[in-house]
């Protein structure tokens, strides 16, 4: 770690919003993309914090990622909404949509929203923790339309992205239970971050571009592509096509029939379902089971090399806990990239320090 930044949470935001703002963004959109890019840093997805943020300005000064939208209302049915995310900013279509969805399933008791066609959305348990925070229960399928990245079960070569898979369950008076996985065994992020530190993959996690099995990171960074291996088998590509599906089609956008345009851009469609359990008339029936379930589930006798059993969402927080008080560790080439990007929106290096110390 000799070699890492090690940056205040409160420094690496002020960081990520100047660049976006550099890039034209108003001081609202550069301080959401900001706040949930540390967010996901600080709850220990460096694959969906800062390190993205070199992407955006590429896929910005494209024209793959456009900048100050806001969703589009295609549809609004009060319990059914069809947004289109207009290619701008997921961290705002994301926060938008799920404002949107809260405020008629708090009305309706549910809301489907399907949001389409908006840019990188970034870590999706930042949605379902949104939902939370309203009190709702939410479920989320999400597909990814970039260069293909995962091979199906059985198959030898990238046909999907890594199509993720999110659950949010709030709990009275106490933490939340927040399931978010990607359908691959690793987010492609995760294998960025492993490239930039020269770390290899773990055995059956990859293969290469001729579909053998690999270690090394590149083949899912660099050309010639190879492709990241479903988790659990044909279980996990099974929920990886629904994701697409649902994701990508009934939200109304579109799917991962073939190599998308070339470029920076990464285009995500959400399907989300938003449920009010007050509403439902079973909350209290879910707060009693749900707190019995999880003392019957957390006091599994811990395997070796295990200290406790845990709840999805736990580690995340204490994650974030240990980075709020440490600092957030940021690669040496993550950080270089993050300067480059800066540099082509207009913010030397000396103004980037500056900001982070």
């Amino acid at each position: 770690m000799a070699d890492y930044r090690t940056v205040k949470a409160d420094s690496l935001t002020s960081v990520v919003r100047s660049i976006v703002k550099a890039g034209g963004s108003s001081d609202r959109e550069a301080d959401l993309v900001a706040t949930n890019l540390v967010e996901a840093n600080l709850k220990g997805h460096d694959s969906h914090g800062v390190g993205m943020v070199p992407r955006y300005i590429d896929a910005m000064k494209e024209g793959g990622l456009k900048i100050n939208q806001h969703v589009g209302v295609v549809m609004d049915g009060g319990a059914m909404l069809t947004l289109d995310g207009n290619v701008g900013y997921g961290q705002v279509m994301g926060f938008e949509a799920m404002e949107l969805g809260a405020e008629r399933a708090k009305r309706n008791g549910v809301c489907v929203v399907g949001l389409s066609n908006s840019h990188h959305i970034g870590r999706i348990g930042h949605w379902a923790e949104q939902c939370i925070g309203h009190g709702l229960v939410s479920i989320h399928f999400v597909n990814v339309l970039a260069r293909p990245i995962v091979a199906p079960f059985g198959g030898r070569d990238a046909r999907h992205g890594t199509n993720p898979f999110c659950v949010g369950i709030p709990r009275p008076g106490k933490d939340p239970i927040v399931l978010d996985f990607a359908t691959s065994k690793i987010a492609q992020g995760k294998t960025r971050v492993a490239y930039n530190k020269g770390e290899q993959l773990a055995p059956s996690t990859i293969i290469d571009d001729h579909g053998n099995p690999s270690t090394d990171p590149r083949f899912t960074v660099i050309e010639p592509s190879g492709a990241i291996l479903p988790f659990g088998e044909h279980k996990g590509s099974g929920l990886a096509l629904i994701c697409e599906l649902l994701g990508g089609a009934l939200s109304g956008g579109k799917t991962l029939s073939g190599k998308p345009d070339a470029g920076r851009k990464v285009i995500n469609s959400m399907f989300s379902i938003l449920i009010d359990p007050a509403k439902m008339g079973t909350g209290e029936n879910l707060a009693r089971e749900m707190e019995s379930f999880v003392a019957w589930h957390i006091a599994s006798p811990p395997a070796e090399g295990v200290d406790r059993v845990k709840i999805a969402g736990e580690p995340e927080r204490e994650w974030k806990k240990q980075r709020l008080a440490a600092g957030i560790p940021v690669d040496p080439t993550t950080w270089q990239e993050i300067v480059a990007a800066g540099a082509k929106v207009g913010l030397d290096n000396a103004a980037i320090e500056k900001l982070a110390s």
